[in-house]
């Protein structure tokens, strides 16, 4: 927090105005923000980009918590910062824990908290810790309110309960996020941040993404009539160019008889009216037009974006159906899980719901222990262990070239620096799943089962897993919170919930 909390905003219309900010972190070689500017008003503003782009350094900046090498920030307001790690408790804890004040009372209410929860903060669930976060943040009524992926490994009710509590802050709201749905609920404009800066549209995530789209469509429009323009002026060019040698040659009194005055007097004239020079000075023109040109290709930038189709030798089992399973109670723990008779079908998509705890991944190892000998299946967890990473990893380095090339390609159209797989064993949990389903690819997989697939991924690479799920032609089955994900990739729902007993059932929709 930038000041102490407790201090109150004015009713006035208030803005955060960041002007010119460049941040470079010690030891590194380019600094991670340079020249961004952007206004904050009330109301939520979406920050989105790709990992690593400096979303978080420029949040930490906005609220106070790092000094920018050059650039302002103003006005100074109260500001509060909900990190991402909810499992460190928030500095007003204590605090908020012994105040019942009509706000923290609301609070309490507004976001299902228990009253003994902040003094067993170290106990409690991820979904837990995050709403309590969001609550001592809340309470202190900062002018700026951070939230950085608040969703998080949260379930849809937990989601939803701590959307319902955002909507209700009236100061500068700061979001940082993979959630499509949260952004398009709460944001009015949406901070577009890349390696070349930021660009702030106007709109939830849905409404933003679509004008960036229109502008990448026009952008590759003028790059490509550049690029038609350079090679028409370059072909002018030469042409000119080939001219004005002729005519250079031409000045030349050699091969005139030197008793010939008439031809030497006509020569000497166009060398002295300048005739012969007007092809030069024309290709000098059309040399200064190329520039132009070449530098207008040059600053014309298109984001990149693959969208080849990485399925082109895949196609569904011959088997119509790949996993059958009978009607059963599956034990957890105290509770059981319910299920009516499942099949999977060769290319059948669908996604599996619930809240946490209510035996999705139990249904999943279910489903896994069952699969037929012959089908094969890729299966990529929601935390892969580290001696599978590890044999991820070896598999990588013991791939032939063209097999390697084709891994490597396969991860770049997922968003992520093929480079970055072969520099060490430094992978992130996100690249690793990416790695993990592309070496999986090389198997021809006949059905995918993905464990929460999107946790630790940015928005880039969200959208680009969802494009190639979505045509997978063989069976997909996705545990997910992200409902725009299971929108678009899965067309049957398996949904985990509590009957009035207390005992999980699962439906099929």
């Amino acid at each position: 927090m930038a000041c102490p909390y407790g201090m109150h905003r004015e009713d006035n219309p208030m803005q955060l105005n960041l002007s010119n900010i460049h941040y470079r972190y010690p030891q590194a070689a380019e600094p991670i923000l340079c020249g961004v500017t952007a206004t904050f008003p009330q109301g939520w503003t979406g920050v989105v980009g790709d990992n690593g782009c400096g979303k978080t350094t420029l949040a930490r900046i906005a609220c106070g918590l790092l000094e920018p090498d050059s650039g302002g920030v103003g006005p100074s307001l109260v500001c509060a910062y909900c990190i991402q790690d909810a499992t460190t408790p928030p500095p007003s804890l204590e605090d908020f824990a012994l105040s019942y004040d009509g706000r923290a009372i609301r609070l309490r209410r507004e976001l299902n908290l228990e009253d003994d929860w902040p003094w067993r903060y170290e106990t409690l669930s991820g979904g837990q810790q995050k709403r309590l976060q969001v609550a001592c943040a809340m309470w202190i009524e900062p002018d700026v309110l951070v939230m950085d992926e608040p969703t998080n490994h949260v379930d849809a009710s937990t989601r939803d309960t701590i959307a319902r509590a955002l909507e209700e802050f009236t100061g500068i709201g700061i979001l940082i996020s993979h959630d499509r749905a949260l952004l398009d609920r709460l944001c009015s404009q949406c901070l577009f941040m890349t390696e070349r800066g930021a660009v702030m549209r106007p709109g939830g995530y849905s409404q933003a993404s679509a004008q960036a789209a229109l502008e990448r469509e026009a952008a590759t429009r003028a790059r490509e009539e550049a690029r038609r323009e350079k090679r028409r002026i370059e072909r002018e060019a030469q042409r000119r160019r080939e001219v004005a040698d002729r005519k250079e040659a031409g000045k030349s009194l050699r091969g005139i008889d030197k008793h010939d005055s008439d031809a030497r007097h006509k020569k000497r004239l166009a060398v002295v009216s300048g005739t012969d020079g007007i092809a030069a000075k024309q290709a000098g023109i059309m040399d200064a037009r190329r520039e132009r040109v070449a530098e207008q290709l040059e600053n014309t930038r298109v984001e990149k974006r693959y969208d080849a189709d990485i399925w082109l030798e895949a196609v569904p089992s011959r088997r119509p159906v790949l996993v059958r399973l009978p009607e059963t109670k599956l034990p957890m723990g105290e509770r059981r899980l319910a299920t009516p008779p499942l099949f999977i079908g060769r290319s059948d998509h669908i996604g599996l719901v619930g809240n946490n705890g209510c035996g999705k991944t139990t249904l999943v190892r279910h489903l896994m222990d069952n699969v037929p000998k012959g089908v094969r299946v890729l299966y990529i967890p929601q935390e892969p262990g580290e001696d599978q990473c590890r044999a991820v990893r070896d598999r990588l380095r013991g791939l032939p070239s063209a097999a390697r090339g084709r891994t490597l390609s396969i991860v770049a159209q997922l968003n992520s620096e093929p480079e970055r797989l072969l520099e060490g064993d430094a992978i992130s949990p996100g690249e690793m799943r990416k790695l993990m389903l592309a070496l999986g690819i090389l198997d021809s997989p006949e059905l995918i089962v993905m464990d929460e697939p999107t946790n630790h991924l940015d928005l880039g690479s969200v959208e680009a897993l969802e494009r190639v799920l979505a045509s997978f032609p063989g069976a997909l089955l996705l545990v997910s919170h992200d409902r725009a994900l299971l929108d678009a990739t899965t067309s049957v729902t398996w949904e985990i919930g509590e009957d009035d007993a207390g005992e999980c059932r699962l439906h099929v929709r």
